[in-house]
């Protein structure tokens, strides 16, 4: 045999069994996603580095930016926070120049030298900008959820297919070993037939009445409020506090929420549910965030799988909680033969024989991403699309709209997930919160 063979088969074996040992992985799963380890395409641009641009420079943005700036240059940065502009620009500053700073993403979006933007905004501005990209020719990497309602998503589809962009949601889960083995494993009857799916998520917060204050000289306010309705400005309407208000977010159902459903429905492998019920257990209070901080809800696949969406406090990222029948933030996947839970920490069975034993090569083999940024640029450098698609986005950030119609209707509700409409008693009212009036100027002619 040959002795180079050797050696590398031997280093290579030596890397899979320090990985497994490192991330809790089973090394039949390791050796697999390394000898399939997606590498990096050349990019298309003449320098070798594209240019890119950060709308929303936030915690997140700055985060998504950082990571996107290992394969690009960060040319502009833009928010109606000019604050947070300028601490972009003087982060992403690079050879003693710093990135030009903007108001208004359109403007950044003129920009010749920009290919793709990272778009990082609360959740009521992502389906404006992200279209206003897409006309733009730009690709994007938008953070979840895709949109604000489920009508938006139709729109955003459009933008981005019709310019023949590329679009990458933040769900990132997508891009983890541990949830695509999760999913892999579901889908090939590992734990039996999957009969429910448990999902647990923070819960959000109590908040209110709040106190209006002047609105800060550095931000340009009515701008932030864009579509949403006019309202007066409070500290905690804004930044990072903007989830907790049904006219901008979806509290806990949309945040955490956004990540888990999409890895619940990646392992169904179903287009969306057919039956959706919630309840409120926690409401807000009279005058201040609108969105409950603890909410339960039952969907119903058209598989028979039940699906549980629940919040848990004790992982609340606002303070400490009391343990609530020791629930935690992940999702377990119940089978007629076992069990599988999963979060981003921790991946265990009812039995370790059923993470250890590998899928026979004949198996279901769902895409796989080395990460999520870098599986976003080589789709760039491809013309491929991503792991997480503009079409997959919708599809999962719909069960979340969903859930948020079932608790302000407080309605049983059923729906049909191929045509994307609701059926039978309730579907009138329950139609009604497809969509939102957006405040002028700030509709779909903003978005060019």
């Amino acid at each position: 045999m040959n002795t180079s063979f050797q050696l590398s088969r031997r280093s290579f074996l030596h890397r899979c069994t320090a990985i497994a040992a490192a991330s809790g992985l089973p090394l039949w799963f390791v050796e697999r996603d390394l000898a399939a380890a997606e590498a990096p395409h050349p990019s298309t641009s003449p320098n070798g580095r594209p240019g890119l641009g950060l709308i929303g420079c936030g915690g997140m943005g700055m985060g998504d930016a950082g990571n996107a700036s290992r394969f690009g240059d960060i040319l502009a940065v833009c928010d109606v926070d000019r604050k947070h502009a300028e601490g972009a620009a003087k982060k992403f500053s690079k050879d003693g120049k710093a990135p030009a700073v903007y108001g208004d993403f359109r403007k950044l979006l003129e920009r010749g030298d920009i290919s793709a933007v990272v778009q990082a905004t609360p959740d009521h501005w992502h389906t404006l900008i992200n279209i206003a990209a897409a006309n733009a020719k730009k690709d994007v990497y938008g953070e979840k959820p895709l949109t604000l309602t489920l009508d938006e998503g139709h729109h955003v589809i459009k933008a981005v297919r019709k310019n023949k962009v590329v679009f990458q949601n933040g769900t990132q889960q997508r891009s983890s070993k541990r949830f695509h083995l999760t999913c892999e494993l579901v889908r090939n009857g590992r734990i039996g037939t999957l009969k429910e799916v448990h999902v647990f998520v923070p819960g959000g917060i109590l908040g209110g009445p709040f106190k209006s204050v002047p609105v800060p000289e550095e931000l340009n306010y009515d701008f932030w409020l864009g579509q949403a309705p006019q309202a007066e400005y409070f500290t905690e309407r804004c930044h990072r506090t903007f989830r907790w208000w049904y006219d901008y977010a979806g509290g806990p159902v949309t945040d955490w929420g956004a990540h888990h459903n999409d890895i619940a429905r990646w392992a169904i492998g179903l287009e969306g549910p057919t039956g959706i019920e919630a309840r409120v257990v926690t409401p807000p209070l009279p005058v201040g965030y609108t969105t409950p901080s603890e909410f339960e809800a039952t969907l119903t696949w058209a598989n028979g799988v039940k699906q549980f969406v629940k919040t848990t406090l004790d992982d609340s990222p606002f303070g400490a909680h009391l343990k609530e029948n020791g629930q935690r933030n992940g999702l377990k996947f119940v089978g007629t033969t076992g069990w599988i839970w999963v979060n981003r920490e921790e991946l265990t069975a009812s039995d370790k024989q059923l993470l250890l034993a590998p899928l026979p090569e004949s198996a279901v083999k769902l895409e796989a991403s080395k990460d999520h940024m870098t599986n976003f640029f080589n789709s760039i450098a491809s013309r491929k699309d991503p792991i997480a698609s503009v079409e997959e986005a919708h599809r999962s950030a719909s069960i979340g709209h969903l859930i948020i119609i079932a608790l302000r209707t407080g309605l049983k509700l059923q729906w049909d997930p191929a045509k994307e409409c609701f059926t039978g008693a309730g579907a009138a009212e329950a139609s009604k919160l497809i969509a939102r009036e957006m405040r002028k100027p700030y509709d779909y002619s903003f978005a060019g």
